[in-house]
């Protein structure tokens, strides 16, 4: 058995069974990732993949636990190559970072620009994505960190560090009759279409659920990923905007007022995760403190020897998160 042969079944897989984008991937030949594929499946008397001519159509019963194992003898690889690498050269070296459009947009600009002027030899890679693009990443090795709100919790593998707390605003264009309310009720809400983030994005699930606690529905006329797209289409007049209050800009969107909506939806808590197991550089660490001055590496260390979920929210039970 190669590390090579494992690499191979692993990258297979994570191509939906694309031989030859694998290959593109890989730089080799797809003949080459085929042979060593059947070298694996001859060694160890069984078959990985199901196939159709010379087509892989599914992964085998056997596939799927074999599969499992050597994603983690690949990360025990990658861990290892970071290890040498943090001392060798504890300045040089590449992060990647997976997270959606808002935090993107509007928490993570002074943070990269912080980082790169302290490591400016550490290559800084971002992809943005939904939430649960987002939890995959991190999942499966494909990014060191995810920065997100919602789906995260879904990967028992992941461990979870709360960096902020955030709640959101209604927007509407100036003169809109809710400006004049001294307090909004869902109630008045319920009577406006609205627009706002599309499901399972930036803490969406907070409005659904206040809504259904007054026992109403939203008249959704509108959803994005992208809390600019949003107040484009409430300056427009299709309905009434409720996006993080972080994503309005008192000076750049004109045309609009944000009403702070705190009252009406439980706040949410934006995290960042990390595979459980995983080396973390000294610069990740750097990283994770610049964006939430609360996880110092003591409290990062902790967390990632932490055995359940649990054990990792008593750790942050009683420090003061920020909140926007």
């Amino acid at each position: 058995m190669k590390l090579q042969q494992l690499r191979y079944i692993w990258e297979v897989a994570r191509h939906q069974l694309n031989v030859s984008q694998t290959a593109e991937t890989l730089y080799t030949s797809q003949p080459g990732i085929s042979k060593q594929i059947r070298l694996l499946e001859d060694e160890l008397g069984v078959e990985i993949f199901v196939r159709s001519g010379k087509h892989l159509t599914e992964v085998t019963p056997a596939g799927k636990v074999i599969l499992g194992m050597a994603a983690n003898v690949l990360r025990q690889c990658e861990s290892i190559k970071q290890v040498a690498l943090e001392f060798s050269d504890d300045q040089r070296g590449t992060l990647s970072v997976a997270t959606t459009h808002t935090q993107a947009r509007y928490r993570l600009p002074s943070v990269v620009s912080a980082f790169i002027r302290r490591y400016p030899e550490v290559r800084l890679q971002m992809q943005q994505g939904s939430p649960q693009q987002i939890a995959a990443m991190v999942a499966d090795g494909s990014v060191d960190l995810a920065i997100a709100t919602e789906a995260l919790e879904h990967y028992s593998d992941l461990i979870l560090l709360p960096c902020y707390r955030w709640n959101r605003s209604i927007v509407v264009p100036k003169g809109h009759p809710l400006t004049r309310l001294s307090r909004i009720a869902i109630s008045d809400l319920a009577e406006y279409p609205l627009v706002t983030y599309t499901f399972g994005f930036t803490g969406r699930s907070r409005l659904d659920e206040a809504f259904a606690a007054q026992e109403l529905t939203p008249r959704i006329a509108f959803t994005a990923t992208d809390a600019d797209v949003i107040k484009t289409y409430v300056r427009l007049g299709l309905g009434v905007g409720i996006i993080a209050s972080m994503a309005f800009d008192a000076q750049g969107d004109t045309g609009l007022v944000a009403v702070p909506a705190d009252h009406l939806f439980a706040a949410s808590t934006t995290v960042i995760g990390l595979r459980r197991g995983t080396f973390l550089r000294g610069y990740l660490y750097h990283f994770i403190a610049t964006f939430a001055p609360h996880l110092d590496r003591t409290h990062v260390d902790a967390a990632m020897l932490a055995h359940t979920r649990e054990e990792v929210d008593a750790l942050f039970h009683d420090l003061v998160m920020p909140s926007y």
